[in-house]
């Protein structure tokens, strides 16, 4: 951006322009008037004071005396990198999406899963994100969460009026001259904070709320347990949506590393989500500072003006996506004269019904309506559920389902990042996680200097112990308890059916932090997104209720690989250079190997088992000539790198073998060792026709793509939102990579996997002696969604090298940044 351009017609501006080495041509221009420090006079009190500075890859720092103002730079350094995207999000949020973009395109939540239309998504948003919904997320917010959530919807309005005014040319051509591109309001932002509350809750039950209608005839019989289970063998299970499927379209890594795991005895924090590059849960990387009490750096989904995994001199933090479910389902019982009426206490209780009229763009140009009506239990919002065409939530004339979502009451999400934002230590960090009690759906890993590495599942759960839920079960109960064990389905007719409460949880409902799974070592702690129960394994977790997580079951590939590591580097049988333990340099090294744990336990012994035989029979019984495969396979580094050659044969090879579930013997001989949860089960059963069925299968879909058997990463996996070639490292989750790079969907006709999910914001942090920060990672996709931006690929770039980026934090590493550019932003209210 050009400084010189900031300023709007509507507005009275004070701009500050500083200097910018010539030795980026792609770098914004420096304002050019004669006298850049000369303050444009006009009347009237200042609303908003900032000073906005980018450092190399746009990485904003934003100084202010007031979360106000800190709240106006950042919107609009939000809005000059991902204008478009966030307008659209604000269609989405606001029930529009029908109006302008037609009722039948697609809309998808990629972070869940979730696929549908826009009408049903207008419905979805209009029933969810309504004024009382987000009315406790506004009343009940810290005065800094408003004043910041004001301050950025005036900023991002700003920039919006320098856009419309014809400012910035070039810039955001999808969206500029759209009649959708709408100024924020007030009510948009916390919209947007409960949107991105119920993602693991209600969300992934957009089809199911929006559609939801009492049935129009009489049932007189309902499906057995037993009958649904059998249908949904198969297809139907692994077509079930997050988090009811096998696998989290949303994930991360992160480790936690003190004395007892560094060379030097100074703390380490390496903090990696993988989530999706394409819309608004993408992650945004600034430094932000207000007054001499506040300050922080670090990365926050779009929209979001706080920092949600960060680090500053005192502290740094992390988040996987936690295994707990933030809902429940009730099993009403309906009057059989009115299916709108449900038994509760031995009476009949009217649903809340609504009208909600979407306006839809029709496709003569007009604008038509739609009207549906919905309806709510006491619990919230009437539901139903099928996969692959299996009712298995029915609204029936006998029975229906309702859901409660805790993280749809969860009013004190904005309060906790905002406050841990504000912490000033390590422990008034830890302090906070279980007095506040609103982080949503994710773990947390922490450390700061000198420290514990510190994990915490503190998180909003709905209150079912084990006795409850058993207690309270139904008669769809058994087919939770296969779909997705710890979930439970309660009985809503009885008032002893609903949530417990902790007398030491914050409201009503949930789960107080006493009753939730903590750990403090002096060496290390992970989480790569299974339970907590083994955070070390060390020193397992165990006790807790069934609806926060499973113990004593089998870890994921990524999980075990993610404990591995650590282990090898600490008994130093990874082959590192060095002394044992971990610094900054090797522990880069390690989370970036692009390694594969199926690799290691199995590749041998398919080599071994199936390459003298030359050919195998497919799933389809038809002969697969292998030969050629094995002699890449026998030549193949073993891992995802750039330069490697192979893997992606063993990638199409693993994905055959991954839906068979752990326990079965045609996958492991060794079966799986509570005791021993790294390193079991272990012994691929090559013997198994299952097995061979999936490597003659992997080997024919290679062949029958464009992709060679012999092509390298660099060549076949790149960047699929990007509009040149980026080519990017890393392989799936399922694969027992712990460098996450996935493409979904693929079918490889293309002739490449397209990544568009995985390693997304990367942190790794230690201390300097004299407290510092020490901060290197990447955004991998970059800074911004405008292909017009400087900060367009340049940080995909500099991953695709590997080349870590120095997070400035200290005023003189921002200061000797060579791409330094600096402005003030102010706006004066008018008289």
């Amino acid at each position: 951006m050009n400084p010189k351009q900031a300023v709007p017609l509507a507005l009275i501006p004070f701009i500050l322009a500083g200097c910018l080495s010539n030795n980026d041509p792609s770098a914004p221009a420096p304002d050019s008037r004669d006298d850049p420090g000369t303050e444009i006079a006009g009347d009237g009190q200042t609303l908003y004071r900032a000073s906005l500075r980018r450092t190399s890859y746009g990485i904003p720092h934003i100084e202010a005396d007031d979360f106000s103002s800190l709240g106006y730079a950042y919107g609009y350094a939000q809005a000059e990198d991902n204008l478009c995207l966030l307008a659209e999000d604000t269609l989405t949020i606001r029930g529009l999406r029908s109006r302008y973009l037609g009722p039948d395109g697609p809309y998808t939540i990629p972070s869940n899963g979730t696929t549908t239309t826009n009408l049903n998504a207008d419905f979805f948003w209009r029933t969810t994100l309504t004024d009382e919904a987000i009315a406790p997320f506004r009343s009940t917010s810290d005065p800094e969460v408003l004043d910041a959530s004001k301050g950025y919807v005036d900023g991002y309005n700003r920039y919006l009026a320098e856009i419309r005014d014809g400012r910035h040319p070039g810039r955001h051509q999808a969206c500029r001259d759209k009649d959708w591109l709408f100024a924020l309001e007030e009510q948009d932002m916390y919209r947007r904070y409960l949107r991105l509350a119920v993602l693991a809750s209600s969300s992934v039950f957009v089809d199911g709320i929006a559609t939801a209608q009492p049935p129009e005839t009489t049932d007189t019989v309902l499906p057995s347990a037993e009958d649904l289970l059998s249908a949904l063998e198969g297809e139907g299970r692994e077509s079930l949506p997050f988090p009811l499927g096998t696998e989290l379209p949303i994930g991360s890594n992160m480790y936690g590393l003190s004395a007892g795991a560094s060379r030097s005895g100074e703390s380490m924090l390496f903090g990696n989500p993988h989530f999706p590059w394409e819309k608004t849960e993408r992650l945004y990387l600034a430094h932000l500072k207000v007054g001499n009490d506040t300050e922080i750096m670090g990365a926050a989904l779009y929209g979001l003006p706080a920092v949600l995994i960060g680090f500053n001199e005192h502290f740094a933090w992390s988040h996987t996506v936690s295994s707990a479910y933030r809902f429940t389902f009730y099993e009403l019982t309906l009057n059989p004269a009115d299916p709108t009426q449900y038994l509760y206490e031995g009476e009949f209780l009217d649903m809340e019904s609504s009208d909600v009229t979407v306006e839809v763009l029709e496709d003569d140009g007009s604008i038509g309506e739609r009207t549906r009506t919905l309806y709510r239990s006491k619990y919230g919002p009437m539901l139903t559920f099928e996969a692959a065409g299996v009712p298995v939530l029915n609204w029936s004339s006998l029975k229906a389902y309702t859901l409660r979502d805790a993280n749809a009451e969860n009013d004190r999400l904005l309060n906790q990042f905002f406050r841990w934002n504000q912490a000033n230590s390590f422990e008034e960090f830890v302090d906070l996680h279980a007095s506040v009690l609103g982080v949503p759906w994710v773990n947390t890993v922490a450390t700061g200097p000198g420290q514990q590495a510190y994990y915490g599942d503190v998180t909003v759960v709905p209150n079912v112990p084990d006795a409850k839920a058993s207690a309270c079960a139904t008669a769809l109960s058994p087919v939770f308890d296969q779909l997705a064990p710890g979930l439970p389905v309660l009985d809503g007719s009885r008032a002893d059916c609903e949530w417990d409460t902790d007398p030491d949880a914050p409201a009503a409902g949930i789960f107080g932090p006493a009753n939730l799974p903590t750990l403090r070592r002096d060496d290390w702690i992970h989480n790569c997104n299974d339970s907590y129960w083994v955070s070390n394994p060390e020193e397992p977790l165990t006790g807790f209720a069934a609806i926060i997580g499973d113990e004593e079951t089998p870890r994921t590939l990524r999980t075990r690989k993610c404990m591995q590591q650590v282990q090898d580097r600490l008994d130093g049988s990874d082959g590192l250079a060095g002394s044992l333990g971990f610094d900054l340099p090797n522990l880069q090294a390690v989370v970036l190997n692009s390694s594969l744990l199926s690799e290691e336990l199995a590749r041998q012994d398919v080599l071994d088992a199936y390459c003298p035989l030359g050919t195998l029979p497919s799933s389809s019984g038809q002969p697969v000539d292998i030969s050629a495969a094995c002699e890449v396979l026998r030549q193949w580094d073993g891992t995802h790198n750039l330069d490697s050659v192979g893997g992606h044969i063993w990638r199409e090879f693993w994905r055959g073998i991954d839906p068979l579930p752990v326990t079965s013997p045609d996958k492991w001989l060794t079966p799986f060792d509570p005791n021993d949860p790294v390193n079991t089960p272990a012994d691929l059963n090559v013997a198994s026709p299952l097995i061979q069925a999936a490597f003659a299968d992997g080997v024919q879909r290679i062949q029958n793509s464009p992709i060679a058997l012999d092509a390298a990463v660099r060549d076949i996996q790149l960047s699929g939102i990007h509009d040149t070639p980026i080519p990017i490292f890393g392989g799936e989750g399922f694969e027992g990579s712990f460098t996450i790079a996935s493409s979904r969907p693929n079918d490889l006709t293309d002739g490449r996997y397209d990544v568009n999910y995985g390693n997304s914001y990367i942190q790794t942090v230690t201390w300097r002696e004299n407290g510092a920060p020490r901060a290197e990672g990447f955004v991998t996709y970059s800074q911004s969604t405008d292909p017009a931006s400087p900060y367009y690929r340049d940080m995909t770039e500099a991953y695709s090298s590997k080349d870590w980026i120095a997070f400035p934090y200290t005023e003189e590493a921002i200061r000797s940044d060579p791409n330094l550019v600096e402005y003030r932003l102010v706006e004066l209210a008018r008289d």
